[in-house]
């Protein structure tokens, strides 16, 4: 790697002084575990990292509020996936931990490098979009709030600008919804998705009135498949429907090929997925397989 400089500021107003929107080559780091990959390929040679670890309690640790739950954006995966109060708010969230990488990885990374990264491969970005989550981002200019949703943008790009950090993720109470995240690897059982396809529904009896569907690693970002949940809402589960929900899903993801697999069999992943995800939430286990 080439040499760089580290800086290590103490507030969050010194580490956004730190940064230049004019220079690509400074850059925030986290937990480090995607980034230090990158350098270490010489895909990406920083001039300065800005550390982010000791920039304010704010960043760091898990509430529950209102209902829902706010996690600093440099909370360790590890964290998460044992916290009482993720499991009571979004049980789905740690059930997808132990997939999730392995547990030296989990150990460092955190929840804000996850979606600032914009890895269209990540698990955690489709799982938060489907329980309707939102990021607090902090820049020069004051604060702003954006879904997760709209934050993934495109391939690696996020709507974050060079000068803002992702301060906490905002997960809304979600009562009765349920949801569940499946996830298929080419590789080992906690390696990189070839699709990711998180679902969380609002049901009554063996009727789903309401349905986010999600889909990643197959696309450029995750996104949502509302076609899919077009057809589900409103509708009784059945073979048949979740068959039309996976049909619907295909024909309106703009699926990519790579090394983990072809579009095409990518396709035939999530026309499959679809269904088995809504049975998974319908089930309220939210379990992966």
């Amino acid at each position: 790697m080439s040499p760089f400089e580290l800086a290590e500021p103490t507030s969050i107003k010194e580490a956004l002084g730190l940064l230049d929107t004019d220079d690509p080559a400074v850059r925030p780091i986290s937990g480090g575990t995607a980034l230090m990959l990158m350098m270490k390929a010489g895909v990406f040679r920083p001039t300065r990292l800005v550390s982010l670890r000791k920039v304010g309690e704010r960043f760091v640790g898990i509430a529950a509020r209102d209902g829902g739950l706010t996690i600093g954006a440099m909370t360790p995966l590890t964290a998460v996936e044992h916290s009482a109060e993720v499991a009571r708010a979004a049980p789905v969230i740690p059930r997808i931990m132990q997939r999730l990488s392995n547990v030296r990885v989990r150990n460092v990374a955190t929840v804000g490098g996850a979606l600032a990264h914009g890895d269209p491969h990540m698990d955690l970005p489709p799982v938060l979009m489907a329980l309707g989550a939102s990021v607090a981002v902090v820049g020069p200019k004051g604060e702003r709030v954006i879904k997760v949703e709209d934050l993934l943008t495109g391939y690696y790009e996020t709507a974050l600008h060079k000068n803002e950090l992702i301060a906490e993720v905002r997960i809304p109470p979600q009562g009765k919804r349920r949801a569940a995240y499946i996830k298929f690897t080419a590789g080992s059982y906690d390696d990189w998705p070839a699709v990711g396809l998180a679902v969380a529904l609002e049901a009554e009896g063996d009727t789903i009135k309401a349905a986010t569907v999600v889909v990643s690693a197959a696309t450029e970002k995750a996104v949502r498949l509302k076609s899919a949940e077009a057809v589900l809402a409103g509708a009784r589960v059945d073979d048949a429907l979740l068959a039309r929900a996976g049909d619907a899903g295909v024909a309106e993801a703009e699926v990519i090929s790579d090394l983990r697999g072809s579009a095409p069999y990518k396709r035939e992943l999530i026309r499959v997925f679809v269904g088995r995800a809504v049975r998974q939430a319908m089930a309220a286990n939210g379990a992966t397989h």
